[in-house]
């Protein structure tokens, strides 16, 4: 049961929804998915084109994993061919492609979770709501999603997620809420989180392309370099919008932004060394 939650959800907005087991995550994510109609209170506003990824994906459907993606693409309104090269483009991003024939009932935890996140991603929603989505995932397929996120956003998408792990796309999160109760505060958000530096050219007079992923802040230099610092989350999106820029940008490095407080050791009896 949820009360007195009144959101709105902006454009391009990356949304964290965080609050102890039973506290109404999941209730409001299917609210928001259009997967459950309140029982009381309204929905507002046009419903853009919306993909969810459950917590519990039902493995157990009549479909190899690449027919159940191509399935949800034509129910998307995409045409077969286009969903088949979206299925396959997903399905190896997330490390699955030799499982595109296997019947679902027969892929592990893990693989299911694959092919519930791709059904999710090959729509291009305007809205993605995750529940735990990363839950089952291998350490790569989480970085896979971690980036597949950061695209939408870019791509001017609002992707509203709740995942256990508090670290989650730390630093990219534009809003958090928290659910005490019955009812929906804001969260404080969470530090910056690792950056990295990129150092991109381009023929003179190039301007940066609108909308790069992560927002970077960006100095250009006398010699035509720009130097541009991107969440962590976001570098991969970034470098991929520039080389695919037209003209096309030339990465001249990509480096860790160094911690300003590092780490200090410790001795022994626990005292930080001077």
């Amino acid at each position: 049961m949820l009360r007195g939650v009144d959101l709105a959800l902006p454009a391009r907005a990356l949304v964290r929804v965080e609050g102890a087991n039973g506290t109404g995550k999941s209730t409001l994510l299917r609210l928001l998915a259009g997967i459950d109609a309140p029982s009381e209170g309204r929905i507002t506003g046009r419903r853009p084109r919306t993909a969810y990824v459950p917590e519990r994906f039902p493995a157990a459907l009549p479909f190899t994993a690449a027919g159940y993606l191509v399935h949800l693409g034509r129910v998307h309104g995409l045409r077969a061919a286009d969903a088949a090269d979206r299925a396959h483009e997903w399905l190896t991003r997330f490390g699955a492609a030799a499982y595109a024939r296997t019947p679902l009932a027969e892929l592990s935890k893990g693989t299911s979770q694959k092919v519930a996140v791709a059904q999710a991603l090959l729509a291009r929603p305007d809205l993605l709501v995750l529940d735990e989505a990363w839950t089952g995932l291998d350490t790569g397929a989480r970085g896979e999603l971690d980036r597949a996120v950061a695209e939408r956003v870019a791509a001017g998408a609002t992707v509203v997620f709740v995942d256990h792990d508090p670290r989650r796309l730390a630093g990219t999160v534009d809003t958090a809420y928290r659910f005490e109760g019955l009812g929906l505060t804001t969260a404080p958000l969470a530090g910056p989180g690792p950056r990295v530096r990129v150092e991109a050219t381009a023929p003179p007079g190039t301007p940066l392309p609108a909308g790069l992923p992560g927002a970077p802040a960006y100095t250009p230099s006398a010699d035509g370099t720009v130097c541009l610092t991107v969440p962590a989350a976001h570098s991969d999106a970034l470098l991929r919008a520039l080389l695919t820029a037209r003209p096309p940008w030339h990465i001249g490095g990509v480096a860790p932004v160094p911690d300003p407080q590092p780490h200090r050791p410790t001795t022994r009896d626990g005292d930080r060394t001077p």
